[in-house]
């Protein structure tokens, strides 16, 4: 789940958010062009306005007073790569492959609305050459992300079926089970801008005159305030067609090595700021099965890199396979067998229990931030 974004002529005046940008600048990074890029509560500095395609990195820095989002996007809002609750004072270098074209850099002050942005020309024909490596897990990782979003869709017309029906036992049912394959795909959900906030989007994301719909609506309604009305059986209906718009463009968005990576490292982010937290699924307490989720998508977004990622920083790949098989342990540990997706009751789960989650979350995040710069050693 992420913040959601309206269009420009939605935006906050251009006044109140002001930038600067500086002279084109070459790279001073090994993995391609570097940018700094510098966000504020109301600015967003970048060192340059030109970079060639291939690897480009932000080396980014929050001096604002409110944890910011940071992307490169293209100008209708789809999301080439980005980095999310980059905290007060916090510094954070995300790399991207990203071809000839014309962008945006958006930072977006307390992760909502359209930000302040900043425009950058991608100059040249063609992005690096990649290792044949490389090409081989893009295309099984958009196969993996097609699968899930099919699977899917069958899953929640079960869910809808269920609310239509009025059933509200079998509707809980099939709450947690219909969210998996989104939450194992999630970054490339995000992508399209969107989709996510139709379908994704809790109670505290809304945006101002935004209607609230999707999953968290109807879970609201069937956990706590236990009913079933006209409205919620309209929310079913809506929820299978936003899905199935996902289904149908989902094969079309930009997967890159780079964002295998970047995305692997936003779901693990998703973990620590949603699930271990509990409120992501505040009204039905079933974080776990969403947890499982994004570390499923996360660890297939790896295995998939780990040919090329391995043999350019095998020590990297060695505490990546180490710190999955942990945090797989751990997460055993809460359900009744290693086939089934019926983990215990989020509100179950205790203080310490939860501190113990999120310190495996946090093992596994910091060595997995740098499996982007190792893809494109």
């Amino acid at each position: 789940m992420r913040t959601v974004r309206f269009s420009a002529v939605a935006a906050v005046t251009a006044a109140a958010l002001t930038a600067v940008t500086a002279c084109t600048a070459k790279s001073d990074a090994e993995d391609g062009t570097a940018i700094q890029v510098t966000a504020a509560d109301s600015t967003c500095e970048t060192s340059t306005t030109t970079v060639p395609a291939g690897h480009v990195t932000l080396k980014i820095e929050n001096k604002g007073s409110k944890a910011t989002e940071v992307e490169i996007v293209f100008p209708d809002d789809r999301i080439v790569a980005e980095k999310e609750n980059i905290g007060p004072g916090t510094k954070y270098r995300l790399t991207a492959e990203v071809k000839a074209g014309e962008y945006e850099i958006a930072c977006r002050p307390g992760m909502k609305g359209h930000g302040v942005r900043q425009k950058l020309t991608v100059t040249g024909g063609t992005t690096v050459k990649r290792d044949p490596k490389l090409d081989k897990a893009v295309a099984d990782y958009r196969a993996y992300v097609q699968e899930q979003a099919d699977e899917t869709l069958p899953r929640v017309e079960t869910f809808a079926k269920a609310i239509k029906d009025g059933d509200l036992e079998a509707a809980k049912k099939a709450y947690a089970i219909s969210r998996l394959g989104w939450e194992r795909t999630e970054p490339v959900a995000e992508s399209f801008g969107d989709i996510d906030p139709k379908v994704d989007v809790r109670a505290d994301g809304l945006e101002p005159g935004q209607k609230w719909t999707g999953w968290h609506r109807l879970e609201k309604a069937l956990w706590a305030d236990k009913k079933i009305g006209a409205e919620e059986k309209t929310l079913a209906d809506r929820l299978v067609t936003d899905l199935k718009d996902w289904q149908k463009r989902v094969g079309t968005a930009e997967i890159t090595p780079t964002s295998m990576a970047n995305g692997a490292k936003e779901l693990l982010d998703e973990v620590a700021t949603g699930k271990v937290t509990g409120e992501e699924d505040r009204y039905a307490h079933t974080d776990l099965v969403d947890f499982k989720g994004n570390v499923e998508g996360a660890q297939k977004a790896y295995e998939l890199l780990k040919p090329v990622a391995a043999k350019n920083d095998p020590a990297l790949a060695q505490e990546l396979d180490r710190q999955f098989a942990a945090l797989d342990k751990l997460l055993d540990t809460y359900r009744s067998d290693k086939t089934s997706y019926d983990f215990v009751s989020y509100d179950k789960v205790g203080k310490d229990d939860r501190k113990e989650l999120s310190d495996a979350v946090n093992a596994l995040a910091e060595p997995l931030s740098k499996l982007a710069a190792a893809v494109v050693k």
